[in-house]
């Protein structure tokens, strides 16, 4: 086999990167040696062929585990190599993701590469089972997973890699798989940004790192029973940016429980397949923004950088350092970057009466002393970081009507089977014991009706 021929696709790391060659290395050597007590690997060293079907026992471990963690079923192997394909990132995928055939050398270079990985997706693994005697390598040629979530990939994404290793066995040429793969480049993208609609900051060894969260909420802007007048200003603001228009950060602001986090899941469920990801940092982590957009501001995808609840009181001074990022300093703003923030308070930094200047109580000499003398210099310094947000968006509580409006719809939604004036009845108790008239308060004595499980209740 010429694994080590590979001049595009050769950085896989880990363990995974390993498992391609050591199954390239009992490719290699178990050739020729029935009959035979021992054999030469690649590296031209004698092993054992007992030996060797321990090794080809332990590539087999490797792909059940595979299988466990990303939840791959069919054939193990192939799914291995896909995986390698749509994860390595490298000139030729990045420069496919989202936009597709690219033109140039490159080209050439990867079909080369291909050709290898083509050898290894057509090898027929028939002569070495028989001549190691390892039939249980037969488990991974079909397997059959189980329904339970992975550790890596959620179902959506597991579907597409092991759909995307059946169609490879498909192509009768090396040209028709790179096209296949390109294709996929095209609609997904590679690597985790391509795989993964919603990621979170961490800090490890390495620096600043952006991880994938692998389950989000399957929530929908429709989902959101009324809201309409905000939720189109949302669409249209996200729209504009994946398709490449001038677009504003946006600051979704106003009453708790009204739906403004979920519109923000909504959108990255509605525009993955268009390319929006969604970068999900926490105020503590607002030094690290700076590292984040640089790993992302040259990538085809278009990237919201999300900040949920986002507030401060007037002694905290994070703002400043996030008004300069936002809109401020001296490096441009990259175009395929937007922020988009919630916030129960609409100017987002506490501000107090003393603030405005004909609102200051008497003051004695020593107060006076040490009373700031612009008070018109802090209120604009207050309102400065609301006006980098070029839409905000208002998500009033409901009043009664909408309210009920909303407990009925999501009856109906998860067939909840109770008489509509006893229904409102009881919605109308619960609202009044947790927290008031909210679309989160509705859901939330919905969830309780399904939970208690009674006769008649609920299907």
């Amino acid at each position: 086999m010429r694994e080590r021929e590979l001049i595009v696709y050769k950085d896989f790391p880990g363990e995974e990167g390993k498992l391609l060659f050591d199954m390239a290395g009992l490719m290699e050597g178990y050739k020729g040696q029935e009959g035979n007590q021992t054999s030469t690997c690649s590296a031209s060293q004698p092993i054992d062929q007992k030996q060797m079907a321990y090794q080809l026992c332990d590539c087999i471990h490797r792909l059940l585990e595979l299988a466990g963690n990303h939840g791959f079923y069919g054939n193990l192997w192939h799914c291995y190599l896909s995986n390698l394909l749509v994860n390595n990132e490298n000139s030729y995928s990045r420069a496919c993701e989202i936009r597709g055939q690219v033109e140039g050398t490159i080209n050439r270079a990867v079909l080369h590469d291909i050709v290898i990985f083509k050898e290894f997706f057509d090898y027929d693994f028939s002569d070495m089972v028989k001549t190691l005697g390892v039939e249980s390598f037969e488990l991974v040629m079909d397997y059959a997973g189980s329904e339970s979530e992975s550790k890596v990939y959620n179902s959506r994404i597991r579907d597409r890699i092991c759909d995307l290793a059946v169609k490879f066995t498909k192509d009768h040429t090396p040209e028709e798989m790179k096209d296949t793969l390109t294709e996929f480049y095209r609609d997904y993208g590679v690597g985790r940004f391509g795989l993964h609609k919603a990621f979170r900051v961490v800090h490890s060894e390495n620096g600043v790192e952006i991880v994938p969260i692998p389950n989000i909420a399957h929530v929908y802007l429709k989902d959101l029973v009324g809201y309409e007048i905000p939720k189109q200003k949302l669409i249209e603001n996200t729209e504009a940016f994946v398709e490449g228009r001038k677009a504003n950060n946006c600051l979704l602001f106003g009453d708790a429980g009204t739906g403004k986090s979920s519109s923000i899941k909504g959108i990255a469920n509605e525009y993955y397949e268009k390319g929006l990801r969604v970068i999900e940092i926490y105020r503590h982590q607002f030094q690290d923004i700076n590292d984040v957009i640089s790993q992302i501001k040259n990538r085809n995808y278009k990237f919201i950088i999300y900040m949920d609840d986002l507030s401060f009181e007037d002694f905290e001074t994070e703002y400043k350092y996030l008004k300069a990022v936002i809109e401020g300093g001296l490096e441009k703003k990259p175009e395929n970057v937007l922020i988009y923030a919630t916030s129960n308070r609409r100017h987002l930094i506490r501000e107090k009466f003393s603030d405005k200047e004909e609102r200051r109580p008497a003051l004695k000499i020593d107060d006076l002393q040490r009373e700031e003398l612009h008070t018109g210099d802090t209120v604009q310094e207050k309102l400065s970081l609301v006006s980098r947000f070029g839409v905000t968006i208002f998500f009033a509580a409901p009043d009664k009507k909408e309210f009920q409006n909303i407990v009925k719809v999501l009856a109906e939604r998860y067939q909840v089977e109770m008489p509509e004036e006893e229904l409102l009845a009881e919605a109308n108790k619960w609202e009044l014991a947790h927290g008031g008239l909210s679309g989160r308060c509705a859901q939330q004595f919905i969830d309780h009706l399904l939970g208690k499980k009674k006769e008649g209740l609920c299907q």
